[in-house]
């Protein structure tokens, strides 16, 4: 039996991301603050794009949010990188994802890190 072409060519590779796991992040001002949002797996391939981010915002913003509830993985990067800035400026972190939660929780880092449930309560004082 022959198949069509374009017929089911199997399970999708393990290795090969998926566009939803990519990094990307997308940035604007919101009442004052320099919100970033992040969506996908972040590591230390896009931990740059992070870094420069959340420093542009800090150079112009005197507080600066990461929306981290569509993040689908967090390694070690991104949680020194939220580290260090949070040194730098008024650093709030809303909504993480069960992923980047659990990094937070595992390294004490959610006792560090202000935390709040959503963008709208992260934006205010």
């Amino acid at each position: 039996m022959s198949s069509a072409s374009g017929a089911d060519s199997g399970p999708p590779d393990p290795t090969t991301p998926h566009a939803a796991d990519l990094p990307r992040l997308t940035q604007q001002e919101l009442r004052g603050a320099w919100v970033v949002a992040l969506h996908g797996a972040f590591d230390a391939n896009s931990a740059p794009l992070l870094t420069e981010a959340l420093q542009t915002g800090a150079r112009t913003h005197s507080a600066v949010v990461v929306d981290a509830a569509d993040v689908t993985f967090a390694d070690s990067t991104v949680l020194n990188t939220l580290l260090t800035v949070n040194r730098t400026t008024d650093l709030r972190l809303a909504r993480p994802a069960p992923p980047l939660r659990r990094v937070l929780e595992l390294t004490g880092a959610d006792t560090v890190l202000d935390i709040r449930s959503t963008v709208e309560d992260a934006v205010t004082r």
